[in-house]
């Protein structure tokens, strides 16, 4: 079994969690971490830290742990490197910043055939075709326009809102859901 620990602080205490690459989860393949516990496998309390902040996953094709953003307006920064939107692969020693809590990778296991290669995997065919499927939007959030109470996404709030040009500066941070 692959496995990735992490490391933390939190309330004056180390807390500590182990990742399995096929562990349960409340979004199947990913772990989810931030605080919001109803959408969150690891929940933190620190303000700093998103409802909804990353996701980390086994990525099987690289034999590897990665880590995937999931806040435009917060991302994380893993190793001195701000991710906006694409995945890191993590290591032993990463340093994940979600907000102001710093997180470690303190070890990773993979399971490897005595020939140091991955082992090979085979599937059913209903498993193959489920693991085929395209993957499914990802929510995000937007602001809620004072005025008009439409919502506009993160990447254009510089703009105020798109469909009245109120300014945003007072709007309301919602979940938008995909389209």
């Amino acid at each position: 079994m692959n496995e990735l620990t992490l490391e933390w602080q939190e309330a004056g205490r180390t807390r500590t969690e182990t990742i399995h690459d096929q562990q349960p989860s409340k979004n199947p393949g990913t772990v989810r971490l931030g605080r919001d516990p109803a959408r969150c496998d690891f929940v933190f309390s620190d303000p700093t830290v998103s409802g909804l902040h990353v996701e980390i996953f086994y990525h099987p094709q690289q034999h590897s742990f990665a880590l995937r953003n999931l806040r435009i307006s917060n991302p994380p920064v893993v190793d001195g490197r701000q991710i906006v939107q694409d995945e890191v692969r993590l290591s032993e020693g990463s340093t994940i910043y979600l907000g102001q809590v710093e997180v470690t990778v303190t070890a990773i296991s993979l399971f490897t055939t005595n020939a140091g290669i991955p082992p090979t995997i085979l599937l059913s065919p209903q498993a193959f075709f489920a693991a085929n499927q395209p993957t499914p939007a990802i929510e995000s959030y937007g602001l809620q326009c004072p005025h008009c109470h439409r919502t506009s996404p993160y990447e254009r709030i510089d703009f105020g809102c798109q469909w009245c040009g109120t300014s945003l500066a007072a709007a309301v941070s919602v979940l938008m859901t995909p389209t």
